[in-house]
Protein backbone atom coordinates (compact mmCIF):
# COMPACT_ATOMS: atom_id res chain seq x y z
CA UNK A 1 0.00 0.00 0.00
CA UNK A 2 3.23 2.63 1.23
CA UNK A 3 4.36 4.67 -1.76
CA UNK A 4 6.37 7.45 -2.47
CA UNK A 5 5.78 11.41 -3.10
CA UNK A 6 7.09 12.58 -5.56
CA UNK A 7 8.27 16.30 -5.76
CA UNK A 8 7.05 19.05 -6.47
CA UNK A 9 3.75 18.15 -5.99
CA UNK A 10 2.67 21.12 -7.17
CA UNK A 11 4.36 22.45 -9.71
CA UNK A 12 4.86 25.57 -11.27
CA UNK A 13 4.18 28.60 -8.97
CA UNK A 14 3.26 27.55 -5.60
CA UNK A 15 5.07 29.11 -3.10
CA UNK A 16 4.57 29.57 1.03
CA UNK A 17 2.41 26.06 1.37
CA UNK A 18 0.88 26.19 4.56
CA UNK A 19 -1.51 23.05 5.20
CA UNK A 20 -4.25 21.38 7.49
CA UNK A 21 -5.78 18.39 7.75
CA UNK A 22 -9.18 17.90 8.96
CA UNK A 23 -10.56 14.51 9.58
CA UNK A 24 -8.82 12.37 6.68
CA UNK A 25 -8.62 15.22 4.38
CA UNK A 26 -5.42 17.61 3.75
CA UNK A 27 -5.63 21.27 2.55
CA UNK A 28 -3.12 23.46 0.66
CA UNK A 29 -3.19 27.27 0.93
CA UNK A 30 -0.64 28.87 -1.51
CA UNK A 31 0.12 32.45 -2.17
CA UNK A 32 -0.90 34.28 -5.20
CA UNK A 33 0.65 37.59 -5.02
CA UNK A 34 -1.24 40.42 -7.77
CA UNK A 35 -2.76 37.35 -9.31
CA UNK A 36 -6.77 36.45 -8.83
CA UNK A 37 -8.84 34.46 -7.09
CA UNK A 38 -6.86 35.41 -4.14
CA UNK A 39 -5.20 32.18 -1.95
CA UNK A 40 -5.22 28.91 -3.82
CA UNK A 41 -6.29 26.26 -2.13
CA UNK A 42 -5.74 22.44 -3.25
CA UNK A 43 -6.96 19.21 -1.45
CA UNK A 44 -5.37 15.52 -1.06
CA UNK A 45 -6.18 12.31 0.86
CA UNK A 46 -2.88 10.84 0.97
CA UNK A 47 -0.29 13.88 0.28
CA UNK A 48 0.71 12.38 -2.77
CA UNK A 49 -2.83 13.60 -5.24
CA UNK A 50 -3.73 16.96 -5.44
CA UNK A 51 -6.56 18.65 -7.16
CA UNK A 52 -7.47 22.20 -7.28
CA UNK A 53 -9.97 24.08 -5.74
CA UNK A 54 -9.29 27.01 -7.03
CA UNK A 55 -8.96 30.58 -4.82
CA UNK A 56 -10.35 32.00 -1.84
CA UNK A 57 -10.84 35.42 -2.10
CA UNK A 58 -12.22 35.66 -5.68
CA UNK A 59 -14.15 38.59 -5.15
CA UNK A 60 -13.61 42.42 -4.48
CA UNK A 61 -15.25 41.98 -0.79
CA UNK A 62 -12.67 39.44 -0.15
CA UNK A 63 -9.65 41.00 -2.44
CA UNK A 64 -8.62 43.97 -3.91
CA UNK A 65 -5.46 43.45 -5.77
CA UNK A 66 -6.05 47.09 -8.17
CA UNK A 67 -2.73 48.92 -8.60
CA UNK A 68 -0.57 46.03 -6.62
CA UNK A 69 3.15 46.46 -7.40
CA UNK A 70 4.62 43.22 -9.24
CA UNK A 71 4.94 40.04 -6.66
CA UNK A 72 2.92 42.37 -4.26
CA UNK A 73 -0.62 41.35 -3.37
CA UNK A 74 -1.27 38.46 -1.22
CA UNK A 75 1.86 37.21 0.72
CA UNK A 76 1.85 34.01 3.10
CA UNK A 77 -1.39 32.92 3.70
CA UNK A 78 -1.99 30.37 6.96
CA UNK A 79 -4.65 27.72 6.69
CA UNK A 80 -5.79 26.52 10.39
CA UNK A 81 -8.97 25.00 11.16
CA UNK A 82 -10.47 25.31 14.70
CA UNK A 83 -13.55 25.19 16.55
CA UNK A 84 -15.40 23.60 13.77
CA UNK A 85 -14.06 26.64 11.11
CA UNK A 86 -11.27 27.36 8.75
CA UNK A 87 -9.25 30.12 9.85
CA UNK A 88 -7.17 31.73 6.84
CA UNK A 89 -5.20 34.70 7.47
CA UNK A 90 -3.29 36.56 5.00
CA UNK A 91 -1.12 39.47 4.57
CA UNK A 92 -1.73 42.20 1.37
CA UNK A 93 1.53 43.99 0.39
CA UNK A 94 0.54 47.52 -1.21
CA UNK A 95 4.06 48.52 -1.45
CA UNK A 96 7.50 47.03 -0.44
CA UNK A 97 10.26 49.31 -2.07
CA UNK A 98 11.72 52.42 -2.24
CA UNK A 99 12.36 51.85 1.83
CA UNK A 100 8.82 51.35 2.76
CA UNK A 101 6.48 48.40 3.22
CA UNK A 102 2.59 48.50 3.28
CA UNK A 103 1.31 45.68 4.89
CA UNK A 104 -1.97 44.43 6.11
CA UNK A 105 -2.67 41.21 7.84
CA UNK A 106 -7.01 39.70 7.50
CA UNK A 107 -8.28 36.97 8.87
CA UNK A 108 -11.72 35.09 7.24
CA UNK A 109 -13.09 31.98 8.41
CA UNK A 110 -15.86 29.31 6.84
CA UNK A 111 -17.69 26.03 8.09
CA UNK A 112 -16.40 24.55 4.96
CA UNK A 113 -13.36 24.91 2.96
CA UNK A 114 -16.12 26.23 -0.07
CA UNK A 115 -16.95 28.54 2.05
CA UNK A 116 -18.82 30.99 2.01
CA UNK A 117 -15.71 32.59 3.99
CA UNK A 118 -16.51 36.13 5.89
CA UNK A 119 -15.57 39.39 5.32
CA UNK A 120 -11.69 39.82 6.00
CA UNK A 121 -11.18 41.34 9.23
CA UNK A 122 -8.07 43.55 9.77
CA UNK A 123 -5.94 41.76 12.28
CA UNK A 124 -2.78 43.64 14.43
CA UNK A 125 0.52 43.11 13.89
CA UNK A 126 4.11 45.17 12.15
CA UNK A 127 4.82 42.99 10.10
CA UNK A 128 3.90 40.10 7.17
CA UNK A 129 3.63 36.40 7.47
CA UNK A 130 0.97 36.65 9.99
CA UNK A 131 -0.47 32.79 11.37
CA UNK A 132 -2.42 31.56 13.89
CA UNK A 133 -2.27 29.40 16.68
CA UNK A 134 -4.47 27.91 18.58
CA UNK A 135 -4.31 26.59 22.23
CA UNK A 136 -5.89 23.98 23.79
CA UNK A 137 -7.57 26.09 26.59
CA UNK A 138 -9.12 27.51 23.21
CA UNK A 139 -7.34 30.63 23.15
CA UNK A 140 -6.28 31.85 20.02
CA UNK A 141 -2.81 33.60 19.68
CA UNK A 142 -1.25 35.64 16.22
CA UNK A 143 2.12 35.34 15.09
CA UNK A 144 3.77 37.32 12.75
CA UNK A 145 7.53 38.63 11.74
CA UNK A 146 8.45 42.08 12.86
CA UNK A 147 8.77 44.25 9.52
CA UNK A 148 12.90 44.85 8.86
CA UNK A 149 13.09 41.52 10.45
CA UNK A 150 13.33 42.85 13.55
CA UNK A 151 12.43 39.01 15.02
CA UNK A 152 9.08 37.18 15.38
CA UNK A 153 6.76 38.44 18.25
CA UNK A 154 3.25 36.78 19.63
CA UNK A 155 -0.13 38.13 20.64
CA UNK A 156 -3.18 36.90 22.31
CA UNK A 157 -6.37 37.48 20.03
CA UNK A 158 -9.92 37.35 21.00
CA UNK A 159 -12.68 38.12 18.08
CA UNK A 160 -9.48 39.17 15.96
CA UNK A 161 -8.85 42.01 18.43
CA UNK A 162 -5.24 42.11 20.60
CA UNK A 163 -5.51 41.55 23.56
CA UNK A 164 -2.66 42.84 25.82
CA UNK A 165 1.07 43.68 24.26
CA UNK A 166 3.06 41.59 21.98
CA UNK A 167 5.80 39.06 23.14
CA UNK A 168 9.05 38.88 21.11
CA UNK A 169 9.66 35.31 21.21
CA UNK A 170 12.43 34.98 18.79
CA UNK A 171 14.69 37.63 17.52
CA UNK A 172 16.71 36.47 15.04
CA UNK A 173 18.49 32.95 13.61
CA UNK A 174 21.74 32.24 12.51
CA UNK A 175 20.99 33.14 8.95
CA UNK A 176 19.20 35.96 9.49
CA UNK A 177 15.71 37.52 7.67
CA UNK A 178 13.44 35.01 10.00
CA UNK A 179 10.54 35.17 8.82
CA UNK A 180 6.91 32.70 8.04
CA UNK A 181 6.56 31.52 11.76
CA UNK A 182 4.43 28.73 12.41
CA UNK A 183 3.85 27.19 16.16
CA UNK A 184 3.17 23.52 16.68
CA UNK A 185 2.82 21.25 20.36
CA UNK A 186 4.06 17.65 20.79
CA UNK A 187 5.16 15.93 23.72
CA UNK A 188 5.47 18.86 26.40
CA UNK A 189 7.05 21.07 23.70
CA UNK A 190 6.12 24.17 21.72
CA UNK A 191 8.04 24.30 18.30
CA UNK A 192 8.27 27.54 16.35
CA UNK A 193 8.56 26.56 12.54
CA UNK A 194 10.55 29.26 10.81
CA UNK A 195 11.70 30.26 7.69
CA UNK A 196 15.46 31.99 7.59
CA UNK A 197 18.00 33.62 4.82
CA UNK A 198 15.74 35.12 2.44
CA UNK A 199 13.66 32.98 -0.64
CA UNK A 200 16.72 32.63 -2.54
CA UNK A 201 19.50 30.22 -2.89
CA UNK A 202 20.14 30.53 0.88
CA UNK A 203 16.90 30.13 2.14
CA UNK A 204 16.36 27.41 4.86
CA UNK A 205 14.01 26.45 7.38
CA UNK A 206 14.60 26.32 11.30
CA UNK A 207 12.93 25.25 14.81
CA UNK A 208 13.14 26.54 18.30
CA UNK A 209 11.48 25.06 21.05
CA UNK A 210 10.16 26.13 24.75
CA UNK A 211 7.71 24.69 27.63
CA UNK A 212 6.27 27.68 27.58
CA UNK A 213 3.96 29.31 24.97
CA UNK A 214 5.61 32.83 25.52
CA UNK A 215 9.41 31.14 25.71
CA UNK A 216 12.14 31.54 26.01
CA UNK A 217 12.77 29.71 23.07
CA UNK A 218 16.02 27.69 21.89
CA UNK A 219 16.71 26.75 18.38
CA UNK A 220 17.87 23.26 17.47
CA UNK A 221 21.77 22.99 18.01
CA UNK A 222 21.66 20.64 15.29
CA UNK A 223 21.26 23.45 12.34
CA UNK A 224 18.27 24.06 9.92
CA UNK A 225 15.61 21.34 9.57
CA UNK A 226 15.64 21.93 6.14
CA UNK A 227 18.19 24.16 3.20
CA UNK A 228 19.82 24.31 0.07
CA UNK A 229 22.41 26.71 0.71
CA UNK A 230 25.71 24.54 1.04
CA UNK A 231 24.09 21.82 -1.11
CA UNK A 232 23.71 23.48 -4.76
CA UNK A 233 24.03 20.45 -6.95
CA UNK A 234 20.40 19.21 -5.70
CA UNK A 235 18.02 19.61 -8.38
CA UNK A 236 15.37 21.16 -5.95
CA UNK A 237 16.83 24.56 -4.73
CA UNK A 238 15.68 27.41 -2.24
CA UNK A 239 14.05 24.92 0.10
CA UNK A 240 12.35 26.49 3.12
CA UNK A 241 9.07 28.51 4.01
CA UNK A 242 7.13 25.42 5.58
CA UNK A 243 4.16 23.81 7.51
CA UNK A 244 4.24 21.01 9.05
CA UNK A 245 1.40 18.59 9.29
CA UNK A 246 0.38 14.72 10.95
CA UNK A 247 -1.48 11.73 9.55
CA UNK A 248 -4.32 10.41 11.27
CA UNK A 249 -1.70 7.86 12.40
CA UNK A 250 0.20 10.26 13.94
CA UNK A 251 3.10 10.62 11.28
CA UNK A 252 4.48 13.95 10.61
CA UNK A 253 5.34 15.81 6.69
CA UNK A 254 6.31 19.20 6.34
CA UNK A 255 5.26 21.56 3.26
CA UNK A 256 7.81 23.58 1.92
CA UNK A 257 8.67 25.76 -0.92
CA UNK A 258 11.14 24.32 -3.47
CA UNK A 259 12.64 25.70 -6.99
CA UNK A 260 14.24 24.16 -9.73
CA UNK A 261 16.94 26.18 -11.35
CA UNK A 262 17.08 25.81 -15.05
CA UNK A 263 21.00 24.66 -14.42
CA UNK A 264 19.81 21.01 -12.88
CA UNK A 265 21.83 18.19 -12.64
CA UNK A 266 21.87 16.02 -15.99
CA UNK A 267 23.64 13.06 -17.24
CA UNK A 268 25.12 13.07 -13.94
CA UNK A 269 27.40 16.29 -14.69
CA UNK A 270 26.87 18.37 -11.11
CA UNK A 271 26.86 22.06 -11.68
CA UNK A 272 29.62 24.04 -9.56
CA UNK A 273 27.85 26.48 -7.12
CA UNK A 274 29.83 29.11 -9.04
CA UNK A 275 27.55 28.21 -12.15
CA UNK A 276 25.15 27.98 -10.14
CA UNK A 277 24.66 31.13 -9.25
CA UNK A 278 25.62 32.68 -12.62
CA UNK A 279 22.68 31.14 -14.66
CA UNK A 280 20.44 29.33 -12.30
CA UNK A 281 17.37 30.83 -13.18
CA UNK A 282 14.08 29.58 -12.12
CA UNK A 283 11.39 30.19 -14.30
CA UNK A 284 8.87 27.69 -12.95
CA UNK A 285 8.87 30.16 -9.88
CA UNK A 286 8.61 28.52 -6.29
CA UNK A 287 6.87 25.63 -5.84
CA UNK A 288 5.39 22.94 -3.14
CA UNK A 289 7.09 20.19 -1.89
CA UNK A 290 6.85 17.83 0.90
CA UNK A 291 9.62 16.19 3.37
CA UNK A 292 8.51 13.18 5.84
CA UNK A 293 9.61 14.14 9.21
CA UNK A 294 11.23 11.95 12.02
CA UNK A 295 12.06 12.89 15.62
CA UNK A 296 15.45 12.20 17.53
CA UNK A 297 16.62 13.72 20.77
CA UNK A 298 12.91 15.97 20.78
CA UNK A 299 13.82 17.65 17.71
CA UNK A 300 11.73 17.07 14.20
CA UNK A 301 14.41 16.04 11.40
CA UNK A 302 14.44 15.66 7.92
CA UNK A 303 16.55 13.03 5.95
CA UNK A 304 19.84 14.73 5.09
CA UNK A 305 18.15 18.07 6.19
CA UNK A 306 17.66 18.70 2.28
CA UNK A 307 14.52 18.51 -0.01
CA UNK A 308 14.34 14.88 -2.25
CA UNK A 309 12.91 14.41 -5.26
CA UNK A 310 11.03 11.37 -3.50
CA UNK A 311 9.70 11.03 -0.10
CA UNK A 312 8.23 7.62 1.97
CA UNK A 313 4.29 8.45 1.36
CA UNK A 314 2.29 7.74 4.46
CA UNK A 315 0.32 4.24 4.56
CA UNK A 316 -2.52 4.85 3.20
CA UNK A 317 -4.33 4.08 0.13
CA UNK A 318 -3.41 5.97 -2.90
CA UNK A 319 -6.24 8.55 -3.78
CA UNK A 320 -5.77 9.60 -7.17
CA UNK A 321 -8.26 11.85 -8.61
CA UNK A 322 -9.18 12.37 -12.25
CA UNK A 323 -6.62 14.00 -14.28
CA UNK A 324 -8.07 17.58 -16.06
CA UNK A 325 -7.49 18.15 -19.41
CA UNK A 326 -5.00 19.39 -21.09
CA UNK A 327 -7.57 21.51 -23.64
CA UNK A 328 -10.18 23.49 -22.41
CA UNK A 329 -12.92 24.43 -25.00
CA UNK A 330 -14.58 26.87 -22.68
CA UNK A 331 -18.11 24.88 -22.78
CA UNK A 332 -18.85 24.86 -18.83
CA UNK A 333 -20.83 28.08 -16.99
CA UNK A 334 -17.90 29.32 -15.51
CA UNK A 335 -14.00 29.43 -15.70
CA UNK A 336 -11.99 26.23 -14.21
CA UNK A 337 -9.41 26.56 -11.79
CA UNK A 338 -6.31 26.25 -13.81
CA UNK A 339 -6.63 29.56 -14.73
CA UNK A 340 -6.33 32.66 -13.11
CA UNK A 341 -6.53 36.70 -14.12
CA UNK A 342 -4.50 39.18 -13.62
CA UNK A 343 -4.99 42.16 -10.62
CA UNK A 344 -8.73 41.86 -11.07
CA UNK A 345 -11.36 39.38 -10.69
CA UNK A 346 -13.06 37.45 -13.22
CA UNK A 347 -16.24 39.22 -13.80
CA UNK A 348 -19.11 39.52 -16.39
CA UNK A 349 -18.13 42.87 -17.28
CA UNK A 350 -14.93 42.35 -18.95
CA UNK A 351 -15.10 37.88 -19.25
CA UNK A 352 -18.08 35.67 -20.86
CA UNK A 353 -18.35 31.86 -21.70
CA UNK A 354 -22.21 32.87 -23.10
CA UNK A 355 -21.61 35.80 -25.13
CA UNK A 356 -20.44 33.43 -28.23
CA UNK A 357 -21.10 29.82 -27.27
CA UNK A 358 -17.94 27.61 -26.43
CA UNK A 359 -15.77 30.47 -26.58
CA UNK A 360 -14.19 32.92 -24.28
CA UNK A 361 -14.87 36.47 -25.01
CA UNK A 362 -12.08 38.53 -23.33
CA UNK A 363 -12.88 42.57 -23.22
CA UNK A 364 -10.22 44.56 -23.41
CA UNK A 365 -7.86 46.45 -20.40
CA UNK A 366 -4.77 48.43 -20.01
CA UNK A 367 -1.83 48.19 -21.93
CA UNK A 368 1.33 45.50 -20.86
CA UNK A 369 2.49 47.96 -18.27
CA UNK A 370 -1.32 48.62 -16.82
CA UNK A 371 -1.72 47.51 -13.38
CA UNK A 372 -5.37 48.80 -12.71
CA UNK A 373 -7.74 46.81 -15.64
CA UNK A 374 -5.42 44.65 -17.21
CA UNK A 375 -7.03 41.81 -19.50
CA UNK A 376 -4.97 38.50 -18.60
CA UNK A 377 -6.61 34.91 -18.32
CA UNK A 378 -3.88 32.51 -17.95
CA UNK A 379 -1.93 29.96 -16.37
CA UNK A 380 0.69 28.25 -14.43
CA UNK A 381 3.79 26.76 -16.45
CA UNK A 382 4.99 23.50 -14.72
CA UNK A 383 7.48 22.11 -16.66
CA UNK A 384 10.59 23.33 -18.71
CA UNK A 385 9.15 21.95 -21.89
CA UNK A 386 5.60 21.93 -22.93
CA UNK A 387 3.23 23.36 -25.19
CA UNK A 388 0.42 26.02 -25.20
CA UNK A 389 -1.95 27.05 -27.85
CA UNK A 390 -4.89 28.68 -28.53
CA UNK A 391 -7.45 29.57 -30.62
CA UNK A 392 -7.85 33.57 -31.56
CA UNK A 393 -10.81 35.17 -33.24
CA UNK A 394 -10.06 39.05 -33.78
CA UNK A 395 -11.08 41.59 -35.65
CA UNK A 396 -9.44 45.12 -34.40
CA UNK A 397 -11.54 47.99 -35.45
CA UNK A 398 -8.36 50.97 -34.23
CA UNK A 399 -4.60 50.35 -33.87
CA UNK A 400 -5.63 50.49 -29.89
CA UNK A 401 -6.87 47.49 -29.89
CA UNK A 402 -4.45 44.23 -29.64
CA UNK A 403 -5.21 40.36 -28.60
CA UNK A 404 -3.22 36.94 -28.90
CA UNK A 405 -1.18 34.90 -26.62
CA UNK A 406 1.33 35.71 -23.65
CA UNK A 407 4.43 34.06 -22.35
CA UNK A 408 4.55 36.05 -18.78
CA UNK A 409 6.17 36.93 -15.79
CA UNK A 410 5.22 40.10 -14.56
CA UNK A 411 4.54 43.64 -16.03
CA UNK A 412 8.39 44.44 -17.37
CA UNK A 413 9.11 40.47 -18.36
CA UNK A 414 6.70 39.26 -20.94
CA UNK A 415 7.00 37.96 -24.56
CA UNK A 416 3.61 38.38 -26.65
CA UNK A 417 2.60 37.23 -29.71
CA UNK A 418 -0.29 39.62 -30.71
CA UNK A 419 -2.70 40.93 -33.75
CA UNK A 420 -3.31 44.17 -34.05
CA UNK A 421 -4.18 47.06 -36.98
CA UNK A 422 -1.08 48.77 -38.59
CA UNK A 423 -2.27 51.08 -41.37
CA UNK A 424 -5.03 49.88 -41.55
CA UNK A 425 -3.87 45.85 -41.91
CA UNK A 426 -4.62 42.75 -39.41
CA UNK A 427 -0.98 42.06 -38.89
CA UNK A 428 0.66 39.59 -36.63
CA UNK A 429 3.71 40.76 -34.14
CA UNK A 430 6.17 39.36 -31.65
CA UNK A 431 6.50 42.03 -28.85
CA UNK A 432 8.74 41.37 -25.76
CA UNK A 433 9.32 42.85 -22.76
CA UNK A 434 12.96 42.61 -20.36
CA UNK A 435 13.16 44.67 -17.79
CA UNK A 436 10.11 47.25 -19.14
CA UNK A 437 12.16 47.63 -22.23
CA UNK A 438 10.61 46.45 -25.40
CA UNK A 439 10.94 45.08 -29.00
CA UNK A 440 8.70 44.58 -31.78
CA UNK A 441 8.72 42.49 -34.99
CA UNK A 442 6.21 42.53 -37.67
CA UNK A 443 5.10 38.70 -38.76
CA UNK A 444 3.08 39.09 -41.37
CA UNK A 445 -0.29 40.00 -42.69
CA UNK A 446 -2.71 37.68 -41.09
CA UNK A 447 -6.79 36.78 -41.18
CA UNK A 448 -9.62 37.45 -38.45
CA UNK A 449 -9.28 33.29 -37.31
CA UNK A 450 -5.96 32.02 -36.30
CA UNK A 451 -4.16 29.49 -33.74
CA UNK A 452 -1.60 30.34 -32.07
CA UNK A 453 1.42 28.79 -29.84
CA UNK A 454 4.05 28.84 -28.28
CA UNK A 455 6.68 25.84 -26.86
CA UNK A 456 8.71 26.21 -24.24
CA UNK A 457 12.16 24.04 -24.55
CA UNK A 458 14.01 24.49 -21.79
CA UNK A 459 16.08 28.25 -21.80
CA UNK A 460 14.42 28.88 -25.34
CA UNK A 461 10.54 30.18 -26.22
CA UNK A 462 9.67 29.25 -30.00
CA UNK A 463 5.98 30.54 -31.80
CA UNK A 464 3.79 29.57 -34.24
CA UNK A 465 0.41 30.43 -36.03
CA UNK A 466 -1.62 28.77 -37.94
CA UNK A 467 -3.99 31.43 -40.04
CA UNK A 468 -7.25 30.43 -40.95
CA UNK A 469 -7.56 32.57 -44.08
CA UNK A 470 -4.42 31.68 -45.82
CA UNK A 471 -3.40 28.03 -44.97
CA UNK A 472 -4.58 24.36 -44.53
CA UNK A 473 -6.25 23.98 -41.05
CA UNK A 474 -3.11 22.66 -38.65
CA UNK A 475 -0.94 24.05 -41.29
CA UNK A 476 1.96 26.02 -38.34
CA UNK A 477 4.08 28.79 -39.76
CA UNK A 478 7.35 28.79 -37.09
CA UNK A 479 8.75 31.90 -36.75
CA UNK A 480 12.01 32.31 -36.89
CA UNK A 481 13.11 34.10 -34.01
CA UNK A 482 13.49 32.67 -30.73
CA UNK A 483 12.76 34.53 -27.69
CA UNK A 484 14.73 33.71 -24.26
CA UNK A 485 12.44 31.96 -21.45
CA UNK A 486 14.64 32.77 -18.70
CA UNK A 487 13.42 36.33 -18.50
CA UNK A 488 10.41 35.10 -17.02
CA UNK A 489 12.27 33.73 -13.99
CA UNK A 490 12.20 34.74 -10.37
CA UNK A 491 15.97 35.89 -10.77
CA UNK A 492 15.82 38.11 -13.66
CA UNK A 493 12.70 39.60 -12.24
CA UNK A 494 13.94 40.56 -9.04
CA UNK A 495 15.15 44.43 -9.98
CA UNK A 496 17.43 45.94 -7.39
CA UNK A 497 19.95 48.69 -8.38
CA UNK A 498 22.48 49.97 -5.83
CA UNK A 499 20.70 50.76 -2.35
CA UNK A 500 17.31 50.46 -4.49
CA UNK A 501 14.90 47.80 -4.96
CA UNK A 502 12.27 48.06 -7.54
CA UNK A 503 10.98 44.87 -7.76
CA UNK A 504 10.69 41.58 -6.67
CA UNK A 505 10.43 37.80 -8.22
CA UNK A 506 8.31 36.28 -6.02
CA UNK A 507 6.17 34.38 -8.71
CA UNK A 508 6.78 32.24 -12.04
CA UNK A 509 6.15 31.60 -15.63
CA UNK A 510 2.78 32.06 -16.76
CA UNK A 511 1.10 31.10 -20.27
CA UNK A 512 -1.98 32.84 -21.64
CA UNK A 513 -4.80 34.80 -23.46
CA UNK A 514 -4.26 38.48 -23.55
CA UNK A 515 -6.41 41.30 -24.70
CA UNK A 516 -5.60 45.50 -24.89
CA UNK A 517 -8.27 48.15 -25.65
CA UNK A 518 -6.36 51.64 -24.75
CA UNK A 519 -9.04 53.58 -25.40
CA UNK A 520 -11.71 51.24 -23.67
CA UNK A 521 -14.08 51.39 -26.62
CA UNK A 522 -15.20 47.83 -26.20
CA UNK A 523 -12.50 45.75 -28.23
CA UNK A 524 -12.93 42.27 -27.48
CA UNK A 525 -11.57 38.92 -28.82
CA UNK A 526 -12.78 35.52 -28.86
CA UNK A 527 -10.93 32.17 -27.59
CA UNK A 528 -12.69 29.24 -29.08
CA UNK A 529 -9.96 26.78 -27.09
CA UNK A 530 -6.57 26.67 -25.20
CA UNK A 531 -4.45 24.02 -24.23
CA UNK A 532 -1.06 23.62 -22.36
CA UNK A 533 0.40 20.29 -22.22
CA UNK A 534 3.60 19.89 -20.10
CA UNK A 535 5.87 17.48 -20.91
CA UNK A 536 6.72 15.08 -18.37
Amino acid sequence: MNDVIRNPVLPGFHPDPSIVRVGEDYYLATSTFEWCPGIRLHHSRDLRHWRPLGGVADSPRLLDLTGVPDSGGVWAPDLTYANGRFHLVFSVLDNYAYGYKDCANYLTTAESIDGPWTDPIRLPGRGFDAALFHEDDGSTWLLNMITGFKGVEIQRLEDGKAMGEPTLLLETSPAGNTEGPHLYQADGWYYLLCAEGGTGFNHGAIVARSRNLLGPYELDPNGPLLTTRDKLDLPLQKAGHGCFTTTPAGEWYMTYLTSRPYTEVEDGLPQSARERDATGRCVLGRETAIAAVSWADGWPRIDGAAPALEVPAPDVAPHPWPDAPARDDFDGPRLDPRWNTLRRHADPAWLSLTARPSHLRVTGGQSPYGKRTPSLVAQRVTAKRGVFEAGLAFDPRTADQTAGITAYYNTYNWHYLQVGLEQGRRTLSLVSADRGRRTFATVAEVGPTLDLRVVFDGPVLRFAYCDHASGEPGTWTELHEERDATILSDEHATWVEPGLLHAFGFTGAFVGLWVQDFAAEGGFADFDYASYSPAS
